[in-house]
């Protein structure tokens, strides 16, 4: 909780606008928050010390590639305890791209893309083999309305 004392409205300002577009140059960051792109980058890797910052990543539509199946899997465990044996067979599971241990009805909540109607009944077939899941529950996505990242406000309130 400390480290997150350590962080200014530049720091601030640098995520927001790599959260916009991890792409984007450090000397574009350095002229939009009006610092030298040396300062960025000690920022950046300040910020990946922290921990703040794990990694960029890319936004891929997954059904340019074929998978046009995108659904969202809540997994009731038999028992707590095997929470991290199970993840750690979804793990094995390329198809699981998201897994929550979470509160409510189910243990886990995972979100799992497929090519179509059949590749998904393999894969929750072989999901519904790992030792430690109950049953599951398939919510199948019909459209993905919003997918943005969290903007982040300065210590003033300001985006």
């Amino acid at each position: 909780m400390d480290k997150i004392l350590d962080i200014d409205n530049v720091d601030l300002k640098i995520i927001s606008l790599l959260n916009d577009d991890a792409k984007t140059p450090y000397t574009e960051i350095a002229k939009k928050v009006f610092v030298s792109s040396g300062t960025v980058h000690v920022r950046m890797r300040k910020l990946e010390d922290m921990g703040i910052v794990k990694s960029a990543t890319l936004n891929i539509d997954f059904s340019k590639l074929g998978y046009d199946i995108s659904a969202f899997l809540g997994i009731y465990l038999e028992k707590s305890s095997l929470y991290d044996t199970v993840i750690e067979n979804l793990k094995q599971i390329p198809e699981v791209i998201n897994a929550y241990y979470t509160t409510g009805n189910y243990s886990i909540f995972a979100k799992i893309i497929c090519k179509d109607t059949n590749h998904l009944r393999t894969v929750l077939d072989n999901i519904q083999k790992v030792e430690g899941i109950d049953r599951t529950e398939t919510l199948i996505v019909l459209e993905e309305s919003i997918n943005r990242p969290i903007q982040f406000f300065d210590k003033t309130g300001k985006s």
